[in-house]
């Protein structure tokens, strides 16, 4: 399976998730790696874009395909509580950090607040199977001005 990622240029190569260790995220607290990728281009935009301020047009990003294998996708088994509220970030966290521990799949499949319906892919860069996890691509990316100037 192919999943994309949005970084700027000079963390294009990094699959390390030092930055989601480093800050925490949605689905890890801050000392567990994991990187982000989505499940289209599209989300990942939407994705960078309401983590910047208004007016803040991002620049020097790339746009990085990533092939992950198919047999290594985990899924939540259940979202019966309310996972895009603030209020149940530890919950989410909780998962996350679990799923890097436990270390029992490379990839953790977890539906997008940003976009209801789509998905992001979480990569264990600890996890043994790293290898198989490829970069096939690495290009310019560009966003369109009408997103953030208004």
């Amino acid at each position: 399976m192919i999943v994309y990622r949005l970084s700027r240029k000079r963390y294009a190569e990094d699959l390390s998730g030092r930055g989601a260790e480093l800050a925490g995220g949605r689905w890890n607290s801050k000392g567990t790696a994991l990187v982000y990728t989505g499940q289209n281009i599209s989300l990942c935009m939407v994705e960078v874009a309401v983590h910047l301020p208004l007016g803040i047009v991002p620049k020097d990003y790339e746009l990085i395909s990533i092939e992950i294998p198919d047999d290594e996708i985990q899924e939540l088994e259940t979202y019966k509580f309310d996972w895009q509220s603030a209020l149940t970030l530890s919950i989410t966290k909780e998962l996350g950090d679990e799923f890097a521990k436990k270390s029992e799949k490379l990839v953790l499949k977890v539906p997008s607040a940003v976009v209801q319906g789509e998905f992001n892919y979480l990569i264990n860069p600890k996890h043994p199977k790293i290898k198989k996890v490829k970069i096939k691509k690495i290009e310019a990316f560009g966003f369109d001005d009408r997103l953030f100037l208004r």
